[in-house]
């Protein structure tokens, strides 16, 4: 199954790392100097999203049926067939915006220099190259992580078992633990 970027929301800090990574990997210059200097400058396809006490890097989610790609009068909004990513191909987008409107999240924007759409194409090249998308890679905190839906539920799993092992011998005495064990092995 196709890798996708997953959000913990508790661990965002709102440092926008994954704001000025995604810049940066979208510049011709492929680094945070030369794309300072560019022109037009290079514009981020994820926007960190105050939320309450949280924040939230907001970015296209490529869906299973992409509204966007419904609704794009040309076909510039298309499903790679590899990495399963939705991407604009900027030769046929017309600046209609009709992808913008019809986006749940918001993650479509127009992108007012060249006229077209602009969002997030989950890092194409790096990925096809066996790397982690910009943002993920630069993410201090983990926030965000790159995974298959597999990987993420196992990982989320992980810490909710650690609390209750650590609650059952806490409040049960490691005795119970091991007759449980036991119990369970015997099965």
């Amino acid at each position: 199954m196709a890798k996708e970027v997953f959000t913990i929301v508790e661990r965002c800090m709102a440092c926008k790392a994954c704001e000025i990574a995604c810049a940066v990997e979208h510049s011709a210059a492929k680094t945070l100097f030369g794309a300072l200097l560019e022109s037009p400058r290079s514009r981020p396809r994820v926007r960190v999203q105050r939320a309450m006490a949280f924040s939230y890097p907001a970015r296209c989610m490529h869906c299973e049926d992409a509204p966007c790609i419904l609704a794009c009068p040309t076909g510039a909004m298309q499903r790679h067939p590899v990495t399963d990513s939705v991407f604009v191909d900027e030769d046929r987008c017309i600046g209609c915006w009709m992808c913008v409107m019809v986006c749940p999240f918001g993650a479509v924007t127009a992108d007012p220099t060249y006229k077209r759409a602009l969002k997030c194409d989950r890092c194409l090249e790096r990925v096809e190259a066996g790397r982690e998308p910009a943002c993920v890679e630069a993410c201090p905190t983990h926030a965000l992580v790159f995974a298959s839906p597999e990987e993420m539920a196992a990982m989320r799993r992980e810490p909710i078992a650690q609390q209750v092992a650590a609650a059952v011998t806490a409040t049960e005495g490691l005795s119970t633990v091991r007759l449980w064990r036991s119990l369970r092995s015997s099965a």
